[in-house]
């Protein structure tokens, strides 16, 4: 098996909050009272530690949904019910009533604060790349994966890192979206991605738990 490298800080810093649909005023107060009286809020949350973690017996964790249910508790909702999203369905399923809060590495962006209501930063990460150890390709940055025509990278559906890897000029047909961590670096290890995209605390947290010697 390939030795696996960590290239952090590509892309720059981002913060990650808590949010939810943009509403004013008494809105605001009837919408906590429902929830009050429903016994839980319906969070949206990704399948991303240290994020985010869903155990095998279906229990929510991590930092998102540990400071949300927290929050609620204070609130008076006395839990949570968590259903995995892609990020680019987040935000439509909040806005469509789906959900009633997106707790997640849902970076801030003007155009996302445009159309919802964060919460105070909670967690601020960087961007990162998964490569081989030596980092064979040499890559810095996005724009050195669009320099190479024959490179791949990995990203999730509808995250940061696949708006950034496409910005910096990866063409679509390089840029492969990928469902999960897990399946992020086995693609990596088999050699069908060059680089696995995402920010510094998930990365380190794949590596970490892939415990491989090599």
């Amino acid at each position: 098996m390939k030795k696996l490298g960590i290239l952090a800080g590509v892309g720059g810093v981002a913060l990650t909050a808590i949010l939810a649909a943009s509403t004013a005023g008494s809105a605001d107060d009837s919408k906590l009272e429902e929830l009050k009286a429903q016994g839980f809020a319906r969070v949206a949350i990704a399948n991303e530690p240290p994020y985010t973690a869903v155990a095998a017996d279906g229990k929510v964790s991590g930092a998102a949904p540990d400071v949300a249910r927290e929050i609620f508790k204070r609130l008076g909702v006395n839990d949570i019910v968590a259903s995995i999203s892609e990020y680019g369905a987040m935000i439509p399923g909040l806005q469509a009533g789906r959900f009633d809060v997106v707790t997640a590495g849902l970076f801030m962006k003007p155009e996302r604060c445009a159309a919802v209501v964060y919460s105070e930063p909670v967690l601020c990460d960087a961007e990162a790349m998964l490569v081989k150890k030596g980092n064979p390709k040499g890559f810095k940055s996005y724009e050195d994966v669009a320099k190479d025509a024959t490179a791949t990278i990995g990203a999730p559906g509808g995250g940061t890192e696949e708006k950034l890897a496409l910005t910096a000029g990866v063409p679509r047909d390089r840029v492969i979206v990928v469902p999960d961590g897990q399946s992020g670096l086995k693609m990596l290890q088999d050699g069908r991605i060059d680089a696995y995209s995402l920010p510094v605390l998930s990365i380190n947290d794949l590596v970490k738990k892939a415990n491989d010697p090599n």
